[in-house]
């Protein structure tokens, strides 16, 4: 079964590690991304970068930013393979972010979650595994 990990983390955390800490949670991001059962995954540009959309009274609003005002926010997600919750966990365990959240994948539009539409462009691990903040600790 798929699940998607959702991994969130507090702005500017990683400004707050040591060059070794950034090191080695990039590293784990590494091993997840090099793990068979990882089916995709992407880093999500800041929070700042977002745009909300809503549809109310068959009106589209858009505001610029997120959604909501919280602490952490989305950084990005992972696809992975796993048997069960109990193997999604133990996954999710293993994202060095402030936090990480497991959800099964459900299909939609007859597709196969992590099944690419026909003609849609395969999705690259171009921004996977999140890269570490040029700079000092």
């Amino acid at each position: 079964m798929q699940y998607a990990l959702l991994i969130y983390t507090e702005p500017g955390h990683e400004e707050t590690l040591s060059e070794v800490e950034r090191e080695a949670a990039y590293a784990e991001y590494l091993a997840l991304a090099d793990d068979p059962r990882c089916v995709g995954a992407g880093q999500l540009q800041s929070a700042e970068t977002a745009t909300s959309v809503r549809v109310a009274g068959g009106r589209t609003l858009m505001a610029d930013g997120p959604f909501a005002d919280t602490k952490e926010v989305l950084g990005g997600f992972c696809l992975i393979e796993a048997a069960d919750l109990d193997e999604a966990i133990e996954m999710a365990s293993r994202v060095p972010a402030t936090s990480a959240s497991t959800r099964p994948a459900a299909s939609s539009c007859g597709v196969s979650a992590g099944t690419p539409r026909p003609g849609a462009p395969t999705a690259g691990r171009s921004n996977w595994p999140p890269r570490p903040p040029s700079g000092g600790s």
